[in-house]
């Protein structure tokens, strides 16, 4: 596992928050279906897309930790798509391509973007203070919070204090929130540290960052994501769930691995597992929203990485990592604005973003050159657990070194 451990360390891109849990083991025959092209070879560093190593990564679904997956793998030296696994567990039917999944936090890729591009228009710099910006909605005693920092979690800022335990999870799942209700939550915590020092990855930046968006245009952050990304690229079966709790058209149904006597728990193999698929994004809002597509997805990271979503000489930020530490430990920082970077084993660099949500596990990203593109999402049953989604980690290897 060395090589997993390698890769976990320099991106969050496999790392979605979870090792799926023990669960059920399953002896159903999986249902997929694999496309697979190749194009000419233009990089010695990466290898040609590996057909092999991808169909495996996914194909013994459903299965304990997931109950279906869809991979998208492009660039210039091959293309492959695979789908597997079952989008209901009541029905069995097989997952077909094309399906809406809930992207978490690959939302903050487009909260990132959106600010960028007010950058770029001079509505906005990354040296305004959030106080001046947005006054009031911090603590007095806070200090000055650069806009740059919320980008790059080098603010300090705290998460609010919510219960996160799988059982208020369950039974909040259809609570609304505002974004100015959770931030307010969150500001009643002391900084965390000083603006600057360290990175700590959490979605009160991106909460701010959203606030700001509405402040600046006017206009609501969903208005201002659709109009400035998600039209322009051509993102088509992408939208911002807002209060709606459900996934509209075509989806594979997302669930959660639960103890037992679990209220609404049903058996999954050797587990019990909780419907997760509807439920409120608005604890997540700018930082979780996103409801997409795989192909959505490899549209929206062809047109940022080539700089038509966000133009160039803004867009270095995104490929940029603060040089200071983790907080709380000794390791250097991941995150850029908006995105991670990661070091493969085989030396590639690539950059993307990862989310989880219960039930989706979601992974967006690619070589800055736009050799090797990246797009997965995964029906995971304990998407959101402490450390590494074997699953996605291993798509993620398959994709970027095998």
């Amino acid at each position: 596992m060395k090589r997993a451990r390698t890769l976990a360390a320099g991106l969050a891109l496999a790392a979605l928050a979870g090792t799926a849990a023990a669960g059920p083991a399953l002896a159903a025959t999986p249902a997929y279906a694999m496309t697979h092209t190749m194009a000419r070879p233009v990089t010695a560093e990466l290898p040609p897309v590996n057909a092999a190593a991808l169909e495996r990564s996914i194909a013994d679904l459903p299965a304990a930790d997931a109950t279906a997956a869809e991979v998208r793998v492009g660039g210039s030296r091959g293309s492959w798509r695979g789908v597997a696994g079952v989008t209901d567990l009541r029905t069995r039917k097989p997952a077909r391509e094309g399906a809406r999944f809930r992207a978490g936090s690959v939302t903050k890729m487009f909260t990132t973007a959106v600010v960028l591009q007010l950058v770029a228009e001079g509505r906005l710099s990354l040296d305004d203070t959030v106080q001046s910006r947005l006054p009031g909605l911090l603590p007095g005693d806070y200090p000055d919070i650069a806009v740059g920092r919320l980008l790059n979690h080098t603010s300090g800022l705290p998460s609010p204090d919510v219960p996160g335990d799988l059982k208020s999870v369950y039974d909040t799942r259809f609570r609304t929130w505002t974004p100015h209700e959770y931030v307010a939550l969150a500001v009643r915590n002391p900084i965390e540290f000083a603006p600057g020092t360290r990175q700590h990855y959490v979605n009160i930046n991106t909460f701010v960052a959203g606030l700001l968006i509405e402040k600046v245009t006017g206009r609501t952050y969903e208005h201002e994501v659709t109009t400035r990304i998600l039209r322009p690229v051509g993102m088509r079966d992408s939208y911002l769930a807002g209060d709606s709790v459900r996934v509209r058209g075509r989806h594979n149904r997302g669930y959660q691995v639960v103890p037992e006597g679990f209220r609404d728990a049903f058996r999954y193999g050797d587990a019990q597992v909780v419907d997760m698929t509807e439920m409120s994004s608005t604890s997540t809002w700018a930082s979780g929203d996103l409801v997409s597509t795989t192909a959505d997805l490899e549209k929206f990271v062809r047109a940022l990485f080539s700089g038509k979503v966000v133009p160039p000489a803004q867009l270095e930020p995104m490929f940029t990592v603060p040089p200071v530490k983790t907080y709380g430990s000794d390791k250097p920082a991941t995150y850029t604005s908006g995105m991670s970077r990661m070091v493969l084993p085989n030396g590639v660099v690539g950059y993307g973003k990862t989310g989880a949500r219960y039930g989706f596990s979601a992974g967006v990203g690619a070589t800055r050159d736009l050799s090797r593109t990246l797009v997965y999402a995964v029906n995971s049953t304990d998407s959101k657990a402490q450390g590494q989604n074997q699953r996605t980690l291993g798509v993620t290897l398959a994709a970027f070194t095998e």
